[in-house]
Parts: structure tokens; sequence; C-alpha cells
């Protein structure tokens, strides 16, 4: 039943996220992905959907959404703030703080997310490609692989943040 729901979903779902991807700022690989994620977490729960066509429509238009909001939450950092070259030693130390605090969390990430957070962290720059070599994953994976490691990231470091910004 699984296999036969995913092979008549498969090209309809190629079709909405290359249609979608585009104005969500986002792989349609990625895209797709996401979705199927969905739908197993759904068959898991409670079935597959009454309307599958029509789930999958909603679901790759929910995805993009989603992802078209967190790119609009993220925000840069307008300087580097590792560049601390012609600061004096105060600076350095918050810094190597800074590092510390950032590999320690990391660390104490689940599953692939630590390799995953080290390999993106790396001075040598590795393309997405080398990434997922090395970890021995699909390159298409490493989006939303990368963006659920960033959000365990992101709750592990946030007491941390808080409070060093309530001190000063």
């Amino acid at each position: 039943m699984t296999h036969q729901l995913v092979a008549t979903l498969r090209p309809l779902l190629a079709a909405e996220a290359s249609a979608e991807a585009y104005a969500a700022g986002t792989e349609p690989g990625d895209l797709e992905q996401a979705v199927w994620l969905r739908l197993l977490e759904r068959l898991d729960a409670s079935g597959p959907p009454v309307d599958p066509q029509r789930w999958l429509r909603r679901a790759v238009r929910s995805e993009a959404q989603r992802t078209r909001r967190t790119a609009r939450l993220e925000q840069s950092y307008d300087d580097d703030p590792v560049d601390d070259s012609d600061r004096g030693p105060e600076q350095a130390a918050l810094t190597a703080a800074r590092h510390r605090a950032l590999h320690d969390a990391v660390s104490r990430l689940p599953g692939r997310c630590p390799r995953l957070m080290e390999a993106l962290l790396s001075p040598k720059d590795l393309t997405y490609r080398e990434i997922a070599g090395e970890l021995g994953i699909s390159q298409g994976s490493l989006g939303p692989e990368r963006s659920r490691c960033l959000g365990c990231l992101r709750r592990l470091l946030t007491p941390e943040v808080a409070a060093h910004e309530a001190r000063g």
C-alpha cells in the first residue's frame, strides 16, 4: 500500500516541488524530502490521507511557506563576529569563549548533527557535495538535515545567549 502510494505521488510531488521551490528560495529536492517526511509521519500517526493528491499539494505549499517564513526570520550578521584581528585581548578572550560555547553545543546535538555542523563550520569551506560524501548521505538531504540541526543548536544556545545579553 505505502509503496504504491509513493509511486503514485512521486511525479506529482516532483512537479509541485519544482513549481514552488524557486519562490520559496529552496531546492526542489529539499522541498520534496520535507514532504516525504511529513507523509511518513502522517502514515505512522493516522494512516494514508483520504485524498492523497490534495494532501500532497497542500503539504508542498505548507512546506514552501514554512521555508519562506524561516528565511524571513533568520537574520544575517552585518559584520563577521569572528573578525577580531584589530581588537584587544578582551575581545580575543570573548571570541574564544564564543567558539568554545558553540563547539560545546555542537557536541551535544543529537544524531548526525555534530558531524554535519563540524563539517559546515570547517575552515576548509567544504562544498555540499564534499560534506555529503564525508557523511555518507545524499546531497539533497543536507538542506533539511542542516535546518533541523540548526534548530536544535538554536534551542541549545538560546539560554546561553539570553544570559550573556542580560549581563551586558
